[in-house]
């Protein structure tokens, strides 16, 4: 009960609907349907301002809420559950909350989607520039707005999936009772349309059985864990004095206890902590279910806690970051210096040799080689000299290497989806179509 309280109001909402139909097909008279449905909105009422006692002996969330209503309105309440069983009775409630929390986070996703769309385009105005990395060595220049649009289009699968997943889920289980339906004459697909599901589960058994709407929640919310903790990781490292590439702002950062200089990056380390436990959530239903055999266990019992916990840590941690990313300052001189070292230009150097003829390994032979000298003596390939660069190839020479800047090694990348101005703005509007 201690879990599954927090399923209250979807539960009065479930019963409000099957008490409507059990009238509307004869079962019921009009005179007990008003009567049951003033004493659960009564019930409801008492929930919500805090005065209902939650009692361990009656226990569950159903159990409470029925003897509250029989305390309220006497023996009439008990034929609220004609053709109803709390198997069914368990699964609409948990569909309708799982199926409310996907679409939440849909729209909470949507919000900081928004958000770094908005960031990328106020940074391709100013054009800062970024190492990009693989191996977390500097690989390539790219647009600072373009490393955002690589969040904007993650967040965008993640939304989808949330949206994907309350389209499965939604079927109403309601009107399968126990787990083989019943005989009395109910109306299933008026109770689905009541409740704001698109039709009824199609079999009893799978209707009061199945969680896969649950794991696949859990999935959604882990793959989403992941983008943020990649992100997380990708703040803490560029917030530190090594990087030097971001400030993050006061209000989501700490000081330490002990060193007055520190500035801790706690909402990205929790938010990228906080990863591992909607895993483990994930990994605990996809646990439980697969040895439970049809219909109803009480296994199932466990499908609640993880659910419910992978939603609240998600909704606060999107909060945050929505907030965070607005007022995170970013260096440009620090990350254009950083993006011009390590040679990240060398592929350009590449690419203009073999636009001269030159077979591209070849020419990847060569820079090769140019890389190794100049890293053997400290310097970046445009400070090696004329003669140097000539013996290594006679088509370079320090004129050329001097126009291998990275300013024109982002503005070279003009492949759809690449970093190039024109084709992050492109892609700046692409995502700004598919938000409206």
């Amino acid at each position: 009960m201690g879990f599954d309280q927090r399923l209250a109001e979807q539960d009065i909402r479930g019963s409000l609907a099957h008490v409507a139909m059990l009238g509307q097909v004869g079962i019921l008279s009009a005179e007990e349907v008003a009567q049951i449905t003033g004493g659960l909105n009564a019930v409801l009422a008492d929930i919500r301002t805090g005065a209902f006692e939650w009692r361990l002996d009656r226990e569950d969330v159903h159990m409470n809420v029925e003897a509250a209503l029989r305390d309220r309105i006497g023996p009439v309440a008990g034929k609220l559950h004609t053709a109803r069983s709390r198997n069914d009775q368990v699964a609409v409630d948990f569909r309708l909350f799982t199926k409310e929390a996907a679409l939440d986070l849909a729209d909470k996703t949507r919000a900081l989607r928004t958000v770094m769309l908005d960031e990328a385009e106020k940074h391709l105005e100013t054009g800062v520039i970024l190492p990009g990395y693989t191996h977390l060595q500097v690989a390539q220049p790219i647009l600072l707005a373009h490393w955002f649009m690589a969040y904007v289009a993650m967040l965008e699968r993640d939304e989808g999936r949330f949206r994907d997943a309350a389209e499965r889920m939604d079927e109403s289980p309601l009107g399968s009772s126990a787990l083989a339906g019943t005989p009395w004459p109910i109306d299933r697909f008026a109770t689905a349309g009541a409740l704001g599901f698109a039709r009824p589960t199609a079999n009893s058994l799978d209707g009061v059985g199945s969680r896969d709407f649950a794991i696949e929640f859990l999935s959604a919310c882990a793959i989403l864990s992941a983008h943020l903790s990649r992100l997380s990781e990708e703040l803490i490292l560029y917030s530190t004095f090594e990087f030097g590439f971001l400030t993050l702002p006061d209000s989501h950062t700490t000081g330490s206890s002990i060193m007055p200089q520190k500035k801790n990056p706690d909402v990205s380390e929790l938010a990228r902590g906080k990863a591992g436990r909607v895993f483990g959530n994930l990994m605990g239903l996809l646990t439980v279910v697969k040895g439970t055999p049809l219909a109803y266990n009480k296994d199932l019992q466990e499908d609640k806690e993880g659910v419910f916990d992978s939603y609240d840590t998600l909704s606060i941690v999107l909060r945050l970051y929505a907030e965070m990313m607005p007022k995170t300052v970013w260096h440009a001189e620090k990350t254009r210096e950083a993006a011009a070292r390590g040679y990240s230009t060398a592929t350009d150097v590449a690419d203009f040799l073999a636009r001269q003829g030159v077979p591209f390994r070849e020419a990847h032979e060569v820079v090769g080689g140019l890389v190794g000298l100049a890293s053997r003596s400290g310097r970046q390939l445009w400070e090696l000299s004329d003669a140097e660069l000539k013996a290594a190839h006679p088509l370079l020479s320090a004129e050329v290497a001097q126009t291998l800047t990275v300013e024109e090694s982002v503005r070279g990348r003009q492949s759809y989806g690449g970093t190039a101005p024109e084709q992050v703005a492109r892609a700046i509007a692409d995502a700004k179509r598919a938000l409206e």
